[in-house]
């Protein structure tokens, strides 16, 4: 199982001065511990469950550029961007932009949105629901369009390109891994199973595996219907509670962790609660890289 680093606050103890030289310090820590892939939330305030709104938030895109420019093995996403925060056009641009200056190591994490506080705070697009997920659908057919030899136009209900000219295109190929983050069962993860390569799952003790297993099932059904090989979806897992980074907090996380992997979990991503993560990514890479 490979192991992510999510970092999702920037309210770290010596201020935003001294945020690049952290974030950078933090980036290369995680490489050379042995996480396989570094994320960022896709948010323009902080979200609650992490900190009032006030709290310090980087763009998600103009981060993942610096990162890049810090590492050189881990791949480079959001957890996950919101579809109506950007044109699906730009949004194709910027990951391919990422994915070139990075040597290949992008990613396109993206759901539906959710966040109404922010975007209504500050002037973004937030439309109902049932509008977010056909805007997503459409976003994810630009995005394959782009990333193909094809540049004609695309005629949407919500988005109309004229050209879909993508100069230069990924290195990676076919293209940037596109991971969809989300479970529910009759829009998102059909959508992962029509356009996507990965999927994220929300994971917490309290569901455990069998909550995980069970949005899975679903998606094996999608994927049957979609005539989509179940088994080249990689099945991602963001891990929500907080992890004790020593020995005990280890064991017991590594642990748990080979209960995902039975039911077919390919990769965790982790996150530190509060403060510069450096003491959380030496403890998970003393008692935790190794083991899962």
């Amino acid at each position: 199982m490979e192991l992510g680093l999510h970092v999702p606050d920037f309210t770290w103890p010596d201020g935003p001065g001294a945020l690049a030289r952290d974030l950078a310090r933090v980036a290369t820590a995680a490489e050379d511990t042995g996480f396989a892939k570094l994320s960022v939330m896709d948010h323009v305030w902080q979200i609650g469950p992490l900190g009032p709104p006030e709290h310090e938030m980087l763009e998600a895109y103009t981060t993942l550029g610096y990162l890049a420019g810090h590492t050189k093995r881990a791949k480079l996403l959001t957890l996950v961007t919101g579809v109506v925060y950007r044109e699906p056009g730009l949004l194709a641009k910027a990951v391919t932009t990422l994915d070139v200056l990075s040597g290949g190591r992008a990613m396109l994490g993206i759901g539906a949105a959710w966040n109404e506080q922010e975007s209504k705070g500050l002037g973004l697009l937030f439309p109902p629901t049932g509008e977010r997920f056909e805007r997503l659908e459409e976003a994810l057919r630009i995005v394959h369009q782009m990333w193909s030899r094809a540049d004609g136009p695309f005629e949407g209900k919500h988005y109309r390109l004229a050209e879909t000219i993508n100069s230069p295109q990924p290195i990676r190929e076919p293209h940037p891994p596109i991971m969809i983050g989300g479970g529910g069962e009759q829009k998102t993860l059909r959508l992962v199973a029509k356009y996507a390569d990965a999927c994220n799952l929300f994971a917490n003790p309290q569901g455990g595996p069998a909550a995980i297993k069970a949005k899975l099932d679903v998606l094996k059904e999608h994927c049957e219907r979609e005539g989509t090989d179940y088994e080249r979806i990689r099945k991602s897992i963001l891990w929500t509670a907080p992890i004790t980074p020593d020995a005990a907090g280890g064991d017991a996380f590594a642990d748990q962790m080979a209960a995902f992997a039975e039911i077919g979990v390919d990769e965790v991503h982790v996150m530190p609660y509060g403060g510069e993560p450096d003491v959380y990514i030496a403890g998970l890479g003393e008692h935790v890289v190794s083991r899962i």
